[in-house]
């Protein structure tokens, strides 16, 4: 058993025992020592992660290769971004509490786990251990009815959501005998063929994922909660999560699913088709800037799923570039929603944007930078993550999903460019609070890398060719 595979998951889950009695023992408030102590973790992680060999562990249960580097780096990247977000935003909101941090580093040792998961048992053992930090997180601000209602909402449904996932596995170990990625994409391939328990588990265990994705039809957790859970919880539940589920996916269905393809890959197409739209056409009427972040979200990962249907090297490869850009935008969209405080206040109105390019120049700037990002206006680049999955979709002849997908981009682009008008053009409202210093960084980062990754886009597409080789060899 080549245990040291797994040294990443491991020191990192020794450094969340560790900070967890570092923080229980003080009397004193441990929120921000705790924070940059998972900060460093995660910067810890990511080293060994780089660093990490080639291979099996676990009796072949887990699986270290360029993909699952990958998606880990981008995972711990988006967790590190939303612990910045919060530091200040918890101070502010009186949820100062050491624990906030350390549920975000168990998540994200889920997520690993997910992203390295060989196994149906050990994709189990990842989703959960990923799910329970984050329904508590939803609910973080338990005097909050909102947040109470959101972490509910989100408990039930997970828990659904994961039961389907059972069932599934259930069925697949049924029907073809194991629980390994390997030798199920030996079982499939046999001339015997494919029988119908084997299918229906694919669909169950695509429906599980899909939930974590937030994709159509499995979306409807996704506004109340994106609402209701506080605003940092909600930047990290848009990106990190939807990393490691998304990996989880494109593992199970390139490698032991791949040979039957033609059994889920119209499931995969027509529920991209549905995201597309409904996040195009659901988010027209929202006043809540993290409703329609919500709906833009639902339809950034029809997108994605695009590229997943597609499949192949190029739309494997479009659907890693677009996850990591899309992680980069929206985080720094809800950066500028964290900042959204008026005397003490937090607001979260898109008129309360209003005037922003007036009395807070850089932050309306950023903002402008993600929404035109979003939209896929050239040069951003959520434009090339646009072009990444529609060209091979086009190569591949899917036409109709395609052209779904640019006039869904066209519609979307009314209520991204209708904040934009709402910060330069409406007439200016009382300006916004100090902006924290965590908040800027953010800010900062991820507008730069929004708006110039036009001129070094090689090393993220060579990052993600690699990692889909290792995948698909």
């Amino acid at each position: 058993m080549n245990w040291t595979l797994a040294l990443p998951e491991l020191v990192l889950s020794v450094c969340g025992l560790a900070i967890l009695v570092f923080g229980v023992i003080p009397k004193r408030d441990m929120t921000f020592p705790c924070t940059m102590a998972v900060i460093g973790a995660f910067v810890l992680t990511g080293v060994l992660v780089i660093g990490q060999a080639e291979g099996t562990a676990f009796g072949g249960q887990y699986v270290a290769d360029d993909f699952s580097a990958f998606m880990k780096l981008l995972s711990l990247a988006a967790a590190a971004l939303g612990l910045l977000l919060a530091l200040d935003w918890n101070a502010k909101e009186g949820l100062s509490r050491f624990e906030f941090p350390v549920l975000v580093l168990f998540a994200t040792v889920g997520m690993m786990v997910m992203i390295s998961a060989n196994d149906l048992m050990s994709l189990y053992l990842g989703l959960e251990l990923l799910s329970l930090p984050l329904y508590v997180l939803a609910a973080f601000d338990r005097d909050n009815p909102r947040s109470a209602e959101a972490g509910l909402k989100y408990f039930i449904l997970g828990s659904l959501a994961s039961g389907m996932l059972l069932y599934g596995a259930s069925l697949i170990y049924g029907f073809a005998g194991t629980t390994n990625f390997d030798r199920l994409a030996d079982a499939l391939s046999a001339e015997a063929g494919i029988s119908a328990g084997v299918v229906v588990g694919i669909v169950f265990v695509i429906a599980a994922l899909a939930f974590k994705l937030a994709a159509v039809p499995f979306h409807m957790w996704t506004p109340d909660v994106y609402e209701g859970a506080p605003t940092p919880v909600t930047a990290f539940f848009a990106s990190a999560p939807k990393v490691a589920a998304l990996a989880l996916l494109v593992r199970v269905l390139s490698g032991p699913f791949g040979e039957v393809i033609g059994q889920w890959q119209q499931v995969v197409v027509l529920s991209a088709i549905l995201s597309m739209v409904l996040g195009a056409f659901a988010a027209i009427g929202q006043r809540n800037v993290k409703r329609l972040m919500a709906y833009s979200s639902i339809g950034h990962v029809g997108f994605i799923l695009m590229g997943l249907a597609v499949g192949g090297e190029t739309g494997l490869r479009g659907v890693l570039v677009y996850t990591a850009i899309y992680i980069a935008m929206n985080i720094g969209a809800f950066a500028v929603l964290v900042a959204m405080r008026r005397n003490g206040r937090a607001v979260e109105g898109v008129d309360d944007l209003a005037g922003l390019g007036r009395t807070d120049p850089a932050m309306a700037l950023a903002m402008a930078i993600f929404m035109f990002s979003m939209a896929g206006v050239p040069p951003m680049a959520g434009f090339f993550a646009k072009i990444y999955v529609l060209l091979p979709a086009i190569e591949q002849g899917f036409w109709g999903m395609a052209v779904i997908g640019v006039l869904s981009s066209v519609v979307s682009a009314y209520y991204y460019l209708r904040i934009v008008k709402v910060m330069y053009f409406d007439a200016a409202a009382t300006g916004f609070d100090l902006r924290p210093a965590g908040v800027s960084v953010v800010l900062a980062g991820t507008g730069l890398f929004t708006l110039f990754f036009f001129l070094f886009p090689a090393m993220l597409l060579d990052a993600a060719r690699h990692a889909v080789a290792a995948l698909i060899g």
